[in-house]
């Protein structure tokens, strides 16, 4: 038998409380040794067996951790991830990895004269909406795609407290934060875009960064992709619809396994990544005589313990991670891009 992969996490705000913690805690081949608690101590109140470290140093210098886990503000993400990879450890780093395509390459390269993994944590792969919508597309029931739309709406107005999301710093606003995990969905499914265009736009007051982001994105056959993302959206649209020559699929942009986290649900649940009735998408197709045929489509369960058996299966037995590094790449050269 393998040895459980001995890992840290490198904050406990709501990233390393809901979507890392559980799952590491969870999964049998992981040890949840600590967490880098820099001011308010809370994790042993969750695990009273988990250490906390006072400082970044200290988590490095402990030879028994092999895999850090780079969840600290999105403008920390290059510098910490280089530390942790010159200190010898496996790295899962949440998104953006880093605000450039030129930081990125240099992270990449480190790790393999390091001899040390790099895992992109891209969360929304493994949610119940782009399981069913990716299931869809390459079922080829709509035919050639013409449009397909994603959105990832909220309505926040008012200024958050979280400074690396609120100022100017590499990486900050909605694009790299929201438009990041639909991008990262398309590109999954259907690769470069040939081209590309962004949009980006700033409208709560006192505003510092973008709090509305538009891309579109051009594939072969001339399939267009619309991303859109907002925080002044009061009323959410569908968050996905997809349009082909044979039909269309509405789908809403939902994935229960946050707000089941929030609520207190364990990983392990029987009901843990299953969507609630009504969230299921709505396939309507034309037959050659004409006849319109319209089928609810049940979600596929949202697991995100799939992420975290990639990173244990790309650590322990060198199986490649589902998030490419030339789809972190492309994806870096969309986002750092200039917006029009």
């Amino acid at each position: 038998m393998q040895k459980p992969i001995v890992t840290a996490l490198l904050a406990y705000g709501m990233s390393g409380k809901l979507f890392h913690a559980p799952f590491v805690n969870f999964h049998k081949e992981f040890d949840f040794k600590g967490v880098f608690e820099h001011n308010n101590k809370r994790v042993q109140a969750d695990y009273p067996g988990v250490k906390s470290f006072d400082s970044l140093d200290e988590v490095l210098n402990d030879e028994e951790i092999e895999l850090v886990i780079v969840n600290t503000p999105s403008n920390l993400h290059v510098e910490h991830t280089r530390k942790a990879l010159l200190a010898g450890k496996h790295v899962l780093v949440e998104k953006p990895f880093a605000p450039t395509v030129s930081e990125a390459k240099e992270l990449f390269e480190l790790g393999r004269q390091v001899d040390r993994k790099i895992m992109i944590y891209q969360n929304r792969r493994f949610s119940s909406d782009f399981a069913v919508t990716r299931d869809i597309i390459k079922s080829e029931r709509l035919g050639q795609i013409i449009e397909m739309h994603l959105r990832f709406d909220r309505y926040r107005p008012e200024i958050g407290p979280k400074a690396f999301k609120e100022n100017p710093f590499p990486a900050s606003g909605i694009i790299y934060d929201l438009a990041a995990h639909l991008l990262d969905q398309v590109i999954c499914i259907m690769g470069k875009p040939l081209s590309h265009r962004k949009i980006t736009g700033m409208y709560r007051e006192h505003s510092k960064v973008d709090d509305y982001g538009h891309i579109h994105l051009v594939y072969p056959g001339k399939k267009n992709v619309f991303i859109t993302t907002s925080l002044l959206v009061a009323d959410p649209l569908p968050g996905i619809v997809i349009h082909g020559s044979k039909g269309s699929f509405l789908k809403s942009f939902c994935d229960s396994q946050e707000d089941q986290l929030i609520a207190g649900m364990k990983p392990g649940d029987a009901e843990f990544g299953k969507e609630a009735n009504g969230k299921e998408g709505r396939l309507t197709t034309v037959s050659l005589s004409g006849e319109k045929t319209t089928e609810i489509i049940p979600s596929v369960r949202g697991k995100y313990l799939d992420l975290f058996e990639a990173v244990y299966q790309n650590v322990r037995n060198n199986v490649p991670f589902p998030v490419k590094e030339e789809e972190v790449l492309i994806q870096l050269e969309i986002l750092e891009s200039i917006a029009d």
